[in-house]
């Protein structure tokens, strides 16, 4: 593939990353239900897949694109950190517990939480 055609790509990803966190914050409206919804969860989700993009192509990006990378995250994580705590408290609006490890490790299927549902990981961006 030729640069150009990289560059486009990654710039799309970079795209579809940012919607789908901006979709589960609420900020954009969801197409499969018409209105916007708050999905904390699969927001954090898509920041977390551009936060390991970062660290995976650190060193192999252009510079354009490192910055590009870099603005798209930061305003995702305030935005996050805006959209969390606006939530009210409670089941419904719960927002993630700050951690920034995974509360899971190695090769136990016991959780690590204090409920019996098992915990992939959590991750505060405040």
């Amino acid at each position: 593939m030729d640069k150009e055609l990289n560059q486009a790509l990654f710039a799309h990803l970079l795209m579809s990353l940012a919607q789908s966190a901006l979709m589960g914050m609420g900020k954009i409206v969801h197409p499969a239900v018409g209105k916007a919804e708050v999905d904390l969860e699969a927001a954090q989700q898509a920041i977390d897949l551009l936060e390991m993009l970062q660290e995976r192509t650190k060193g192999n990006l252009a510079p354009e694109e490192e910055r590009g990378l870099a603005q798209t995250l930061s305003m995702l994580q305030m935005n996050f950190v805006e959209t969390a705590r606006a939530q009210p408290a409670g089941p419904e609006g719960a927002t993630p517990t700050p951690a920034t490890e995974p509360l899971v490790t190695g090769d136990t299927d016991q959780p690590k939480d204090e409920g019996d549902e098992k915990v992939r990981f959590r991750k505060s961006y405040g």
